[in-house]
């Protein structure tokens, strides 16, 4: 690192106000408070397309049948996470070199505008085939946004942690994921039910993506406004970057960890509407609502759980997760299949994101405590997100091509429970690091 650019994260690092100290603990909420907004944002804007997904098929993916169609809309979908890796790389070592802030930053720019063009893009009926590519170039820079947001938002977060709280600290940043999420799916319900069907197809499902023009500056006016940990400015001066061989043990080992938390997340809260729609009967509006009730437990559990990990260690609880993913998606989803009430559906949704917790609650630090703080950014992006573009980004694409081949609507539980199993195989082999000063 050049002597400017160490001068700026020196300067990043001190606080806004002279009379707070850099390390105090008020501090490290004012700035974790921020990314963690910043976050919720970003993933709102990432989530509406699958929210979406039945409109869009039709809008941009015109087919014979609606199954070709969906499948078209879920390439799409899993194309914005091929990026991932990518954005990964080069924003995750832009943050290891400049900074953590000045990369959340470009983040959160990138993010906001691919969100408003998908809104802006005319449809297939009025452009033809540049519609579709239009759409898949800004689901391609999404992409790449959120590759370097992750990996940047969970060191940030995790370097601000307080001793002891790093469980907690973390945990912010998959809440807030799941917040953003939130958002997204309460919008797009939202959107759907006061507008009604014909208007929501018609121009209505535009609203959702042209708010990203609304949020983006919000998002970017909080972090501008924070400062670096002092664990990564200590790391700057003391430390030296991981060699490439080391790298890539330890991504490898994070990619693996990080198998089960996309495909559970991707499938359950992205994939689920679509599912209700589909196969139970639901309409748009309650398919939506259903998802929202399963991210809103999931926003409340999350912090839960990452406080208990921080006390009884992080193991237990993503081993409980991947035995919970094992068991009961099969019967759950029987059981929706069955009965076709909401009262069931909002039962399970409920019981999965209970399930999803017990990863994402711990999953932010036990990840985060796998690198050393010079290297954390770059490697462990990296290692997440090939996870999220080979597993997660296409699971919704790879279950609506199961039930194609199978005929029966239970087979992506069967795609859960594989990934369960090779996640439980790389979390028995890690350390306990709960307890372990941040490297």
């Amino acid at each position: 690192m050049n002597t400017s650019t160490l001068e700026r994260v020196r300067a990043d690092a001190r606080p806004a106000s002279s009379d707070v100290p850099t390390n105090d603990r008020a501090g490290a909420r004012r700035a974790v408070a921020a990314a963690a907004i910043g976050n919720v944002l970003e993933w709102y804007d990432f989530a509406v397309y699958g929210f979406l997904a039945t409109i869009i098929a039709h809008k941009f993916f015109p087919a014979k049948d609606d199954f070709t169609s969906m499948l078209a809309t879920f390439a799409v979908f899993g194309a914005g996470f091929v990026m991932r890796p990518l954005g990964g790389i080069v924003l995750g070592r832009f943050a290891d070199m400049r900074g953590r802030k000045a990369a959340l930053l470009v983040t959160m720019f990138m993010m906001a505008g691919s969100t408003v063009a998908i809104g802006l893009v005319p449809t297939y009926a009025s452009i033809g085939i540049a519609a579709p590519l239009l759409v898949m170039s800004a689901r391609l820079l999404q992409g790449f946004s959120a590759g370097g947001e992750w990996g940047g938002a969970t060191a940030f977060i995790v370097e601000w942690a307080p001793d002891g709280k790093r469980g907690l600290f973390g945990s912010f940043q998959q809440s807030s994921v799941a917040l953003g999420m939130l958002l997204g799916s309460g919008v797009s319900a939202l959107c759907s039910t006061a507008l009604g069907p014909d208007a929501m197809d018609s121009w209505g499902w535009r609203v959702p993506f042209l708010l990203g023009c609304l949020l983006g500056p919000v998002g970017m006016y909080m972090r501008r406004n924070i400062a670096e940990a002092p664990t990564f400015s200590d790391a700057v001066v003391k430390s030296e970057s991981l060699s490439v061989p080391a790298g890539l043990r330890l991504a490898f080992r994070a990619f693996g960890f990080a198998i089960l938390w996309n495909v559970s997340y991707y499938i359950m809260l992205a994939y689920m509407p679509t599912f209700f729609q589909k196969f139970v009967g639901l309409d748009h509006a309650s398919a939506l609502w259903s998802n929202t009730a399963g991210l809103l437990v999931l926003v409340v559990a999350v912090p839960l759980v990452g406080k208990l990990s921080d006390r009884i260690g992080r193991k237990p609880l993503l081993l409980a997760s991947c035995i919970a993913f094992i068991v009961l998606p099969y019967i759950l989803l029987s059981w929706v299949l069955a009965s076709r009430h909401i009262g069931v559906i909002l039962t399970a949704q409920i019981v999965f994101a209970a399930s999803i917790a017990l990863f994402s609650g711990p999953g932010p630090a036990a990840i985060a405590e796998m690198f050393p703080t010079r290297s954390r950014s770059t490697w462990m992006s990296i290692g997440y997100s090939l996870a999220a573009v080979l597993f997660g980004g296409f699971a919704p694409f790879v279950s609506t091509m199961l039930i194609g081949i199978t005929h029966s609507p239970l087979s992506p539980t069967a795609y859960l429970a594989l990934s369960s199993v090779v996640s439980v195989a790389f979390v028995l082999t890690m350390r306990e690091t709960a307890h372990d000063d941040l490297r």
